[in-house]
């Protein structure tokens, strides 16, 4: 059947909105217009699929829309910045086991061929994608330990898994796919691959969390793919080919980020040698600590600032409170810039976005590359939540985090480390900075603090 003009112009305009949505995304500044632009063609192309097929079940196709729409709406608008990766890996995973059904239904259509090879893919994939996401929900959500999980042969009951689950394939596609033999070694097929991806992220730490998602990303946008080639659904493939190419390529920037190929991050737990998270105390050495007069003192006489922010600035919230410090010492002729990790936060972006809420302007925000050789200039830096990425320990060989690129903040004359103890950061290890000379901690929730420093600044 020729697919109508219209229907075709639809897609198109809907596929060029998706390129334009990743071009878009690439920056702060233009991130939200290009994630509204990605909104308007996944509209479009739904509106259109729903418009220009002769569906059968078109009634119960509404109300799944309808129910979905009603119970995600709420949750993307209530949840907190803090459970945002968390809220990414729930829909991730939901996408890839939305791809898995579809195409195992179309299994026993495909009449064999390289349509049920995608088919059998997209099965595969799609499941380890589905369980794979809910593991790192739950590392991230700490409903679950955040440090590797090595089960007894654990390597054993991977490739056992995965063996079964291509072995399964290889028979449903001897069988064509048809007949009740079929369908139960499909669902087999699925099961194992549902345990392959419980087994391929348990042994991630938490720090590699964010890594996995964005790989497990890549595997949800290549099972997208695969079923637009099964369904003949040319915007599929090419949506699906968008997410996995970018995915890949995001999940190769931030294992580069971290400083360690990409294998020592999925399979490093194995051999012992992933990044693994903590909630152990740090020594017993000495550090300085300070006030908020005093930082605000520091603060109000210093000709250039840095902040660096972390995670433990969106648990506490403090965006708005650190916007507020800013253009008070803005007022006093004080130069204020922000210092990104690619990997500060738990996802790619974070810290942006947790900024852009309270109107930082974009200029201020400074990569780790443009931002490192300006620290030896600056008089303070304000690490609010960050650690592991300002850590000096990742120049020491034989450490968790060896190799990883860090921002220099221990060359600046002053550090100011806002702390809420002495607990070290997901990579479960001693900051070195904390106990360097030009370092003081000034403890307590973030937000308190950086409210009782705005406090004394606008007093001097």
């Amino acid at each position: 059947m020729n697919t109508p003009t219209w229907v075709s112009l639809s897609y198109l305009v809907a596929a060029v909105c998706f390129i334009l949505a990743l071009k878009g995304l690439s920056s702060p500044k233009t991130a939200r217009n290009g994630n509204l632009l990605g909104a308007f063609g996944a509209t479009l192309a739904v509106v259109t699929a729903l418009v220009s097929e002769d569906l059968d079940h078109l009634a119960l196709i509404l109300v799944a829309i309808v129910v979905g729409s009603l119970a995600a709406v709420p949750v993307a608008r209530r949840v907190p910045m803090t459970a945002m990766p968390q809220l990414v890996a729930l829909f991730n995973g939901v996408g890839g086991g939305a791809a898995a059904i579809v195409a195992g239904m179309e299994v026993p259509k495909t009449g064999g061929g390289f349509a049920l090879v995608a088919s059998l893919f997209t099965v595969i994939v799609g499941s380890v994608s589905f369980s794979g996401s809910m593991v790192t929900f739950l590392k991230l959500q700490e409903i679950m330990t955040t440090r590797p999980v090595v089960l007894p042969v654990h390597g054993v009951l991977f490739g056992g898994s995965m063996a079964a689950a291509l072995a399964g394939a290889v028979a449903v596609f001897v069988d064509s796919g048809e007949g009740t033999t079929a369908l139960g070694v499909l669902i087999g097929v699925a099961v194992a691959s549902l345990l392959v991806g419980v087994l391929f992220v348990l042994p991630v730490g938490g720090a590699d969390v964010p890594i996995v998602i964005s790989l497990l990303n890549a595997f949800t946008g290549m099972t997208v793919a695969a079923s637009g080639y099964v369904l003949s659904n040319v915007l599929l493939l090419v949506a699906g080919t968008l997410v996995g190419a970018s995915g890949t390529i995001l999940t190769r920037l931030m294992a580069k980020a971290m400083g360690r190929p990409i294998t020592s991050t999925l399979f490093g737990a194995l051999k012992g040698g992933s990044t693994a998270g903590s909630t152990a105390v740090a020594g017993d050495r000495p550090v300085r600590s300070t006030g908020p007069d005093d930082v605000a003192i520091l603060l109000a006489y210093a000709q250039k600032v840095i902040v660096v922010p972390g995670y433990g600035l969106a648990v506490a919230q403090a965006q708005h409170t650190v916007r507020e410090l800013a253009d008070l010492l803005q007022e006093r002729g004080v130069e204020v810039l922000y210092g990104i990790h690619p990997v500060a936060g738990r996802m790619p972006g974070h810290m942006n976005v947790l900024l852009a809420e309270a109107n930082v302007p974009y200029e201020q925000l400074k990569e780790m590359d443009e931002v490192n050789p300006q620290f030896a200039t600056t008089d303070v830096v304000l690490v609010i939540g960050a650690n592991d990425v300002v850590n000096p320990a990742a120049r020491t060989e034989g450490t968790p985090i060896s190799g990883m690129p860090i921002l220099d903040v221990d060359q600046a004359q002053n550090v100011i480390f806002l702390k809420r103890s002495m607990r070290p950061g997901f990579a479960g290890i001693d900051n070195e900075l904390l106990y360097q000379p030009n370092t003081t901690l000034l403890f307590g929730d973030a937000k308190d603090s950086l409210t009782k420093v705005v406090s004394a600044v606008k007093g001097l």
